[in-house]
Order: structure tokens, then sequence, then C-alpha cells
């Protein structure tokens, strides 16, 4: 049995969330595991938070997003919605934007990924109790086979995060650090 189809998702490393990031080798670290997909010729999407001027997708009862209705923050006119650029998207690199926390919320990416025949996801992203977590409950239950790439998530709470990579997530899926998988980013995990 061949390996399933791989890509790499980079989710939300925005401006707005990299302000946000104490380790100083994490942004290096998700560009190392971009250029090793890039190097075994696994597809890279990029998943941010995106929405419409005034934000008519939040509704007022989403304690989540609702502090965002009336300000600029995650549209076209937000400067800090930008990809930051040490881990920008090549030429053609698909960019989808996402509702909510799960990288699947209010888009098309499930269909992207299965039109592309992708079996396969290894996630990367901020934070890792917010879109990295969302997002491996939502595609498990689609039948994803899912890796963690743990130290190319970040969370503002490093217990959290250590809980999350080290006792919640191995539950439905591998988790492994950038240097490892890049060994082998076809073969690994």
């Amino acid at each position: 049995m061949t390996a399933p189809a791989t890509a790499l998702l980079v989710m939300d490393l925005q401006r707005n969330m990299t302000a946000n990031v104490t380790d100083p080798e994490y942004l290096p670290r998700v560009a190392r595991a971009i250029d090793a997909a890039h190097g075994a010729e696994i597809p890279v999407l990029y998943v941010v938070v995106g929405f419409r001027p005034g934000h008519p997708e939040v509704s007022p009862d989403n304690l989540a997003f609702a502090r965002l209705r009336g300000q600029p923050v995650f549209t076209d006119a937000d400067p800090g919605a930008e990809i930051h650029p040490d881990v920008a998207p090549r030429d053609g690199e698909l960019v989808v934007a996402k509702k909510r926390y799960s990288a699947f919320a209010g888009n098309d990416l499930d269909m992207l990924l299965r039109s592309a025949g992708i079996r396969h996801l290894v996630l990367t992203g901020i934070s890792t109790s917010g879109v990295v977590l969302s997002t491996l409950r939502q595609a498990a239950d689609l039948d994803y086979r899912l890796t963690v790439l743990a130290d190319a998530c970040f969370d503002p709470d490093p217990e959290v995060h250590a809980v999350l990579t080290g006792k919640l997530f191995p539950r439905q899926a591998a988790v492994v650090d950038v240097a490892t998988w890049a060994k082998d980013p076809i073969g690994s995990a």
C-alpha cells in the first residue's frame, strides 16, 4: 500500500498572530518545514483568518470572534492579516481563508484537498489550542491521516501546548518535531 498524498498546512501565520510568538526560532522552524515540503514536492497550503469588512460572518453570540466586529482586523484593510514574509507562500500556492478556529470553517478547504487526492495532513500553526486543535479534531472526523509538527505549533500558554502535543494530539495524530519530519517528509509519521 502506498502512502497517501500529503499536504503541509501552514495555519494562521499572519502578522497579527506571529507578533505574539515569544520563541525566536519558531518562524525559522516553520520555514524549514516548508522547505522540506517543497523539496519533497509536497503541496503547501496556507490557511488564514479572513473576514469581509464589518465582519458580517461573525455572530454577536460568538464569544471568540464578536470582539472583532466594527474593527478592520483580519480584513483586506488590515496589514496584520498578511502572512509573515518569512513563511509567505510561493507563487501559485493556495491561500484559504477561514471564518472560525478550524481550518475547514466557512471555506472549501476539504474540497480542495480531496480534489487533489490529499489524505494526509501535516499541521503547523498559531495557536496550538486554537487552529491546530480545532483543525486536528475536524480533520480526524473527516478521516484524514494526521501529523502534527509540535515545534511548528505555538501557543501563548506553554503548559497548554505541552498537554495538547504530549497527551491529546497523539490520540489522533502522529506528533513529531520539524527536524525529524524534514529528514523524510514522505515517510515520516
